[in-house]
């Protein structure tokens, strides 16, 4: 799981996707954090991408960077411990101007039943699974 941590934080941004009913929902996201053993991301309850995530968990990762992509795909699980909140803003910083630990919207998942496939046109892929 490290090198699939080093590889998002190196491409510093990744493109979440979700499902809304029917329908494909695609941003980009900026946090990748590892707490406990897991990879754990960030968002903030009131976004519909909390919403889509509380609806089907099953949601897929994508970022490029150096000539090499990485997707991962898997189920997030809500933590709602405030630890857990607490080491994500101290990860990163800078979401303190928007959130806090305790603020009720503050929202942290991990990644449960992930594979993350690391490819480039220059090697097969790297399968990693967590």
């Amino acid at each position: 799981m490290e090198r699939v941590v080093k590889f998002l934080k190196d491409a510093e941004i990744y493109y979440l996707a979700t499902c809304e009913g029917d329908q494909p929902r695609v941003r980009p996201f900026g946090t990748a954090h590892v707490f406990e053993g897991k990879l754990y991301i960030q968002t903030g309850k009131v976004k519909d991408v909390s919403k889509q995530i509380m609806a089907n968990p099953k949601v897929e990762i994508c970022a490029f960077k150096g000539g090499e992509w990485i997707r991962v795909a898997g189920e997030l699980v809500e933590d709602d411990r405030l630890e857990a909140r607490e080491s994500m803003l101290e990860a990163y910083p800078s979401l303190k101007r928007m959130y806090a630990a305790d603020d009720g919207n503050t929202q942290v998942f991990y990644f449960r039943n992930a594979t993350a496939t690391i490819s480039a046109f220059t090697h097969g892929p790297e399968v990693i699974q967590f």
